[in-house]
């Protein structure tokens, strides 16, 4: 009797200590968040524990892993580590079918659980980008849809234009036939001009399972347009006798076929001195015939269009420029009959007034040569007067003598004057020269 009361003591005094030890025992699992085909890692821990057996089952409430043992064949799940204090196992090539809640137990006095929810990510398949046909013509609209399926959650779809965001788009979300991924589409809306020619349309696909590295289409776009025309000139401001280069610069799509040159709505008049080298036009020596408008004009599949050029051919400066006016020295006029001093006051007066309009719309002022021009006029004038008041004052001498030669000997008045006739016509017989 003794014995059997002992007995009974013993017992509860170990079920108290176990229950005891179990109070501290607690097992610690985490949440875990893979990507679709990936490998997922779960792990048990308890902080203390008294060789008490640690277990892994499914959502299904399958065994997976008792301790170190195997439950369930699955070649997919592996043991990783397994001692008192830990079990950890792996689930390679995760599905979406794998997605669920695990349970960790630690077989206590009650059995103590702990949960860990398995999130599988559905991967995005790479993006297509439909609704674009070759060749777009100018001024249409243009509608573009990009379409990605296989996300889990659904993932968000972004459009760039040469690497600028476009907001203005529509989004569109579908739950696939599995109903655990999705199908998300969105649609590009824009009306096209030439310089959306050669642009690249970028869809991109974000989702967390790419691992900030997002799946992307690209679309470059081929636009059809006009051709523009733009004529440029080798020189601003061309002149006479120097040669000139037209160069006609044309854009469009196809590109234009060879330009049409052409002057004042005609064709070019001098094909020898105006030759068509491509797009240029070279005019290898200018003059004042070649004033005009040159117009070039390109055509392409698409249409056609034009450029015009006013040429105005500049005269060449002189080297010799003076804006200096000459003042003239011979400003009185002497009216004479005499054809020498005449002679010599016209030259001279035309000589300084010629001088100026000659040297006017010169470059510059040659101060050595207006020196020497003033030296001859003024040389010029003052002989001119020497000459005229020699001549002037001889002649007024042999007036005056030949006047009085016919009245000194004349005994009265009648005779003088018979004798100044009889005197002026001797005098006719005599001639003088002056040199």
């Amino acid at each position: 009797m003794i014995w059997k009361r002992s007995a009974v003591l013993r017992f509860y005094s170990v079920c108290g200590l176990l229950l005891q030890g179990s109070q501290g025992q607690f097992p610690l699992t985490q949440n875990v968040t893979v990507v679709e085909g990936g490998t997922a890692n779960l792990t048990c821990r308890v902080d203390q524990n008294d060789n008490t057996s640690l277990q892994w089952s499914n959502p299904a409430q399958q065994t997976l892993y008792f301790d170190d043992k195997k439950a369930l064949r699955d070649n997919r799940i592996e043991l990783v580590r397994a001692t008192w204090h830990e079990l950890s196992i792996s689930v390679s090539d995760v599905s979406l079918s794998d997605e669920g809640q695990y349970t960790c137990s630690l077989f206590t006095m009650p059995v103590k659980t702990s949960k860990a929810f398995l999130t599988v990510l559905g991967v995005p398949e790479k993006p297509q980008i439909s609704g674009f046909s070759s060749p777009v013509m100018e001024g249409d609209l243009m509608q573009l849809t990009c379409k990605t399926s296989g996300s889990k959650p659904a993932a968000d779809i972004r459009w760039f234009k040469n690497d600028k965001e476009i907001k203005d788009v529509k989004y569109l979300k579908e739950e696939d036939a599995n109903r655990k991924t999705f199908t998300v589409s969105s649609t590009l809306d824009f009306r096209v001009d030439r310089n959306d020619d050669g642009v690249k349309v970028i869809c991109r696909v974000d989702h967390e399972s790419l691992n900030s590295t997002p799946q992307v289409a690209m679309q470059v776009l081929e636009i059809h347009y006009t051709p523009s025309v733009k004529i440029i000139p080798s020189t601003p401001f061309p002149q006479e006798g120097q040669p000139l280069v037209l160069t006609c610069e044309s854009k469009g799509k196809p590109l234009p076929e060879p330009v049409l040159w052409t002057k004042d709505g005609g064709e070019l008049p001098d094909p020898d001195r105006m030759v068509v080298s491509g797009r240029e036009l070279n005019i290898i020596f200018l003059n004042k015939t070649d004033n005009g408008t040159y117009r070039c004009e390109a055509t392409n599949t698409i249409g056609q269009s034009s450029a015009e050029y006013v040429l105005i051919v500049h005269d060449v400066p002189n080297t010799l420029l003076s804006t200096t006016i000459i003042p003239s020295l011979t400003t009185a006029t002497v009216t004479t009959s005499v054809p020498i001093s005449a002679t010599t006051t016209t030259s001279a007066t035309t000589s300084s007034r010629r001088d100026p309009n000659a040297l006017a719309g010169q470059t510059g002022p040659d101060h050595a040569l207006i020196g020497g021009i003033v030296a001859v006029v003024v040389f010029v004038t003052l002989c001119s007067i020497f000459l005229l008041g020699r001549y002037l004052a001889r002649h007024k001498g042999t007036y005056l003598t030949n006047e009085a030669k016919g009245a000194e000997d004349a005994p009265d008045a009648d005779t003088a004057i018979i004798n100044a006739e009889g005197s002026q016509v001797n005098a006719e017989e005599k001639k003088e020269y002056f040199i």
